[in-house]
């Protein structure tokens, strides 16, 4: 049992969170690089990503794991978005560091998705069974490469809509 549900209902609930939370990132992050705000997409993606990492120190351990130090960034950086977002409303340098720590946190979801899919998936284990082997390192720096053109692409093409007048 982890927090009142069993644990393969609380794997299933952290997965799903997981999932929604990179897909509605996915959406908010082309958005952002379209140059456009998605409000919805954009709570969905905070919401569930924060949920993820703190859902991810439910799981029964008895030392920091390397998943407890991505989570433990996550919650750093996502706080940041978040305030950035709602309480500053993007104002002034607000909206760079709205769009960069947002692309952190969706990288480091994405992240945690690769090594799982690397752990999960027999045909990836197959190939970087410890994960230190090149197709590891080559799909994590992939991403990496990935997730920083896309940062300077919405830092440069997202601009937050002036306040109304009045």
């Amino acid at each position: 049992m982890v927090w009142g549900l069993s644990t393969s209902t609380f794997t299933l609930v952290h997965v799903v969170l997981s999932l929604v939370g990179i897909f509605a990132g996915l959406v908010a992050m082309f958005g952002l690089v379209g140059g456009k705000r998605f409000d919805a997409w954009t709570a969905v993606f905070l919401a569930t990503t924060v949920a993820t990492s703190v859902t991810g120190f439910g799981f029964p351990f008895d030392h920091l794991l390397p998943s407890h130090k991505v989570g433990i960034v996550s919650l750093l950086v996502l706080p940041v978005a978040i305030a950035a977002r709602y309480a500053f409303h993007l104002a002034g340098a607000w909206r760079r560091i709205y769009v960069i720590t947002a692309a952190i946190g969706l990288y480091l979801n994405i992240f945690v998705l690769v090594v799982q899919l690397f752990l999960k998936v027999p045909a990836l284990k197959a190939l970087a069974p410890t994960q230190k082997e090149p197709p590891f390192v080559i799909a994590q720096i992939a991403v990496l490469a990935l997730f920083g053109v896309l940062a300077v692409l919405a830092t440069v093409r997202f601009r937050a809509e002036p306040k109304p007048a009045g």
